[in-house]
């Protein structure tokens, strides 16, 4: 079985905070590789300001270059929307695969907005990664005061392919504070440098136009 810790979002624009913090979770959890989820369209994020998919895919693929990270927009192949749908489809796809879903602590604070976020969370185990600014408003969110009865220490970390979900371990980071929200700000058309870029998904082997 592999150890796979699965990152979601709309990397627009993927950077070297995303590495950063997908490198630890890979040390901290004993993982075999990170997999970006560069989602077709975030639900929650207005489509307004979103890059094309192949320019983010194609930035995410050249950010996480030589590192055991693969960036793929596997839910547009998979058809899948929300993450609770994207979670039971990789499992059933991939059953070879030990799946832990990988979160900052500003998508923790705003969990409860997701769609069926309890299934998430009976699904596959989560571990959330510090982010300067967010704990506060994470540790008191509605979806944690949920999840509060499940975490796990983090000195177990290494042992999660054991736990029966809903289970939720909180790992320490350094503060990182590289966002997309200030890449974008400083260069709106950051994806033009992409837009004849060809990219290949690493886990469909398909063209993604």
């Amino acid at each position: 079985m592999s150890k796979i810790g699965l990152l979601g979002g709309s990397f627009n624009p993927a950077h070297g905070g995303h590495r950063a913090i997908s490198l630890f979770a890979l040390r901290a959890l004993g993982l075999d590789q990170v997999w970006w989820l560069v989602s077709p369209g975030n639900p929650l994020k207005p489509a307004r300001g979103m890059a094309p998919l192949p320019a983010r895919l194609a930035r995410a693929r050249q950010v996480a270059r030589r590192a055991p990270i693969r960036a793929s927009a596997i839910e547009r192949q998979l058809g899948t929307r929300y993450t609770v749908d994207s979670v039971g489809a990789l499992a059933r796809r991939y059953p070879r695969h030990d799946f832990i879903w990988l979160m900052g602590a500003d998508n923790l604070a705003q969990f409860g907005a997701w769609r069926d976020w309890r299934g998430i969370a009976r699904q596959m185990s989560i571990a959330v990664i510090a982010r300067p600014g967010y704990d506060g408003d994470a540790h008191g969110s509605a979806a944690m005061s949920w999840l509060r009865r499940f975490v796990r220490s983090p000195r177990q970390s290494r042992d999660w392919t054991t736990w029966r979900p809903p289970a939720l371990v909180l790992l320490r980071f350094r503060p990182d504070p590289r966002s997309a929200t200030l890449l974008r700000q400083a260069d709106p058309l950051w994806h033009r440098e992409y837009e004849d870029t060809r990219v290949r998904d690493p886990l469909t082997r398909r063209l993604v136009v």
